[in-house]
């Protein structure tokens, strides 16, 4: 009798190739993509910036890449749930690797960085940035807005709101990238948004701020709804802090925060972001040190799995109107 149980037998390759490496075993990329820096025809490419050099409480970010990318070979086996999908049919994604820079000398950070974006945007490639603390997202703005027009809008998952005053422009904080990155015009306050915000700050700088426990009164949907009214058709760039999850979903992390967004609210909510522009997006915080069971890598895997899902849903819709 032929045994049918296809857990018992490796996936179907082309004659002649080597079969497909079990999950646990070869080569951790992101979901299995193949490592290049070659972008020629390349839709988006994953990158990582294992920076944490501008943590406020634990360390451990810089391993944080790393790990988001072994969480990923559980997911590049099967077709992209709820989506039903592989998305990669119509989307060209590549494992660009890390971004380099010396982290003996921190004042050279920040230019590493926006070199590093610049690349990339140059070539035409959309860009999917694994953190790192959350500082990278400043340098990373810098070079959306030359690319994309600023000011941009800015979808931001957190604990935080990341708005606290610093006008040191050689400063290394992960708390002080948004209003820095307001001050510059690089993202418009007024059309932009932040979820699952559980710490105080007198001054929230005009963003929207539909913190953990709106979002636990008012349910999923409605903060879908609200989110896409305030962001609209705009250039819109999506970052998620881990933090912005509940310590019991995500407690690898530099500054966890009781009372947060469970992973399945947080899963939601980005799967239902498909109408907006979404021009690039980061996943960042994830602290392997503090981690258990590699959860929160897991949980980054998923978020940043399925937020290449609605880029390619966008080209798709590109495509459809030119």
């Amino acid at each position: 009798m032929i045994d049918e149980n296809p857990l018992l037998h490796p996936p179907a390759h082309a004659a002649g190739a080597p079969p497909p490496d079990p999950t646990y075993a070869g080569m951790l990329s992101f979901m299995r993509r193949p490592y290049t820096r070659n972008l020629a025809g390349v839709d988006v490419a994953v990158s990582g910036v294992p920076l944490d050099l501008a943590t406020t409480f634990r360390p451990g970010t810089r391993f944080g890449p790393a790990a988001i990318r072994a969480a990923t070979v559980l997911l590049s086996e099967l077709g992209a749930y709820p989506w039903g999908i592989d998305p990669f049919d119509r989307l060209n994604v590549v494992d660009y690797g890390d971004c380099w820079f010396d982290a003996h000398n921190p004042a050279g950070i920040h230019d590493a960085i926006v070199a590093h974006a610049r690349g990339i945007l140059a070539a035409g490639t959309r860009m999917l940035t694994l953190g790192g603390d959350h500082y990278i997202t400043y340098p990373l703005l810098i070079a959306h807005a030359e690319k994309f027009g600023k000011p941009l809008s800015l979808i931001h998952f957190d604990a935080h709101c990341d708005t606290w005053p610093d006008d040191n422009p050689t400063s290394l904080n992960h708390g002080t990238m948004f209003y820095k990155a307001i001050r510059e015009g690089l993202i418009d306050p007024a059309r932009s948004v932040q979820i699952g915000i559980r710490t105080w700050n007198a001054d929230f700088m005009g963003m929207h701020v539909l913190d953990a426990p709106w979002v636990h009164r008012h349910g999923t949907q409605a903060v879908i709804d609200r989110v896409l009214d305030i962001v609209g058709a705009a250039p819109a760039y999506l970052t998620f802090d881990i933090d912005c999850l509940d310590p019991a979903f995500a407690p690898g992390t530099g500054t966890p925060v009781a009372g947060g967004l469970s992973s399945a609210q947080a899963l939601e909510i980005v799967r239902a972001l498909g109408a907006a522009n979404l021009i690039g997006a980061d996943v960042v915080e994830v602290s392997p040190p503090y981690d258990q069971s590699d959860v929160t890598a897991l949980a980054a895997a998923h978020l940043a799995t399925d937020i290449l899902c609605l880029m390619r849903n966008r080209k798709l819709l590109r495509e459809e109107r030119l």
